[in-house]
C-alpha cells in the first residue's frame, strides 16, 4: 500500500518504508538505493523498517540545491 504525501501525519516520530517513500516522492528502489549508500539512516524494529523523522528531513536537507543560471 502507497501512502501518499497528504496522508502520512506529520506528528508522527517514525515512518514505514511506504510513507516514507510517499512523504519524500521516490519509489523504493530509490529508496534502498539511498539506504545502500548510508544516506537514509533506517531503524529496526523486531522485522519493521522505520525512519525517524530526524532522519527523513536530515535526509530532505541533504539533497543538493538546483543552482540555475540568471537568464541574459
Amino acid at each position: 500500500m502507497h501512502i501518499g504525501i497528504l496522508q502520512a501525519k506529520p506528528e508522527r516520530g517514525a515512518l514505514t518504508v511506504d510513507e516514507f517513500c510517499g512523504w519524500a516522492a521516490i519509489g523504493r528502489s530509490k529508496f534502498y538505493k539511498e539506504v545502500a549508500t548510508g544516506r537514509i539512516r533506517v531503524r529496526k524494529l523486531g522485522r519493521k523498517s522505520i525512519i525517524t523523522m530526524p532522519d527523513a528531513t536530515a535526509w530532505l536537507n541533504s539533497l543538493p540545491v538546483l543552482e540555475t543560471k540568471e537568464a541574459a
